[in-house]
């Protein structure tokens, strides 16, 4: 049988998708620089996890638990709930898409801040629906009542990151609460917690504290950041059992590899745990007194609460961000908004203020929080 003729004519695919621009990472760092752009744990992984997840790779010949059972455990044992009310995934955003997909489709909408997560246009443009976008307040964090407000009848959810992502602003207890009193009970509400684990703010949301109140919330929090494991892809997402089964339901069959779950379970044995959280708070330590510096120079930092900081930087963002690259750090720029910068290596410190203070502008615009 011969093939037929090319006709010239193109694959139809979505246009909407079509006309998506694919995610894309950071460029690479110079071998002498440092990257500073994927909010990574700059901290090698433990050998106790190493060891975990070299053993885990003996068996990559068998299929994995498609459920990540045993971790599920661990995690409900951890947050008072039962096995079925926590889902695993690869990653918190694969998770977020699971549940995009599972409330959303054409014709519906899903409200988010913006500027926040780069991948939530993508993930909500896949599932067909529309991206009601909200602007974030002055002081870059987001603001719940003009959110609230967008909720429509053709609303099925909204998503709330906090601390947020690239702007470091974590949404308050108090705030998050008046928010979810005036969303309706039939509107999935997402928070998004990938970088609870940083948080110093005491009137930050913990969504922890918000499980089983109420009916709508699914928390999602992840083990790529704090607990260094952002190369095997595992998070995991707590909520009421049948939002979490209609995301079970969107899901690729068999996306958490067992690699990715021994590694996850061996950073929360206790003593690893204990080591995973030093580190964490050294990052945080380093976060404020990096954030304190760039005040002092006069960038107009807002309050930093995850594992990065953001300059707004406005129509200067792709100068300010090659400047970086020339000088051997690599950050993530958004054009025409801002530079969000992760708290890497301590020996980077240094020299990013000496280069940034070389660029700090008096007049620049934003809030420093």
């Amino acid at each position: 049988m011969t093939a037929p003729e090319p006709t010239g004519a193109r694959v139809r695919l979505r246009a909407e998708i079509a006309a998506l621009p694919p995610y894309r990472q950071g460029r690479p760092a110079p071998a002498d620089g440092f990257k500073l752009s994927s909010n990574e744990n700059p901290f090698d992984p433990l050998p106790s996890v190493q060891a975990a997840i070299a053993a885990a790779a003996t068996e990559v010949n068998r299929y994995p638990d498609a459920t990540a059972l045993r971790l599920r455990e661990r995690l409900a044992e951890r947050f008072g709930v039962s096995p079925d009310e926590v889902i695993v995934g690869a990653g918190s955003v694969s998770l977020l898409a699971q549940f995009i997909l599972a409330a959303a489709g054409p014709g519906d909408e899903v409200v988010y801040a913006w500027r926040s997560f780069e991948a939530y246009p993508g993930l909500v443009t896949v599932s067909g629906a529309t991206s009601v976008q909200v602007p974030n307040r002055a002081d870059h964090g987001h603001d719940l009542d003009a959110m609230a407000d967008a909720i429509t009848d053709r609303t099925r959810a909204v998503i709330v990151c906090s601390p947020n992502n690239p702007t470091g602003v974590a949404v308050t207890a108090d705030e998050f609460e008046r928010f979810m009193a005036r969303v309706p009970s039939d509107v999935l509400v997402l928070l998004d917690e990938a970088y609870a684990e940083f948080v110093r703010d005491e009137a930050s949301v913990d969504g922890s504290t918000l499980i089983g109140r109420y009916p709508n919330l699914v928390v999602l929090r992840t083990f790529s950041k704090a607990y260094g494991l952002a190369g095997v892809r595992i998070g995991y997402a707590i909520g009421p059992v049948e939002i979490l089964d209609a995301a079970r339901a969107t899901a690729i069959p068999l996306g958490v590899t067992g690699v990715a779950t021994a590694g996850a379970l061996a950073a929360l044995e206790a003593d690893a745990e204990v080591e995973l959280l030093r580190r964490v708070d050294a990052l945080a330590e380093q976060r404020t007194r990096f954030r304190a510096a760039l005040l002092e120079q006069g960038w107009a930092v807002p309050d930093a609460q995850g594992n990065f900081v953001w300059l707004p930087t406005g129509e200067r963002t792709a100068a300010v961000a090659d400047r970086l690259f020339d000088a051997g750090f690599v950050t993530r720029a958004f054009p025409p908004d801002g530079i969000r910068i992760s708290v890497g290596e301590a020996e980077s410190v240094d020299t990013l203020l000496r280069v940034l203070e070389e660029l700090v502008e008096p007049s620049q615009e934003g809030h420093s929080a």
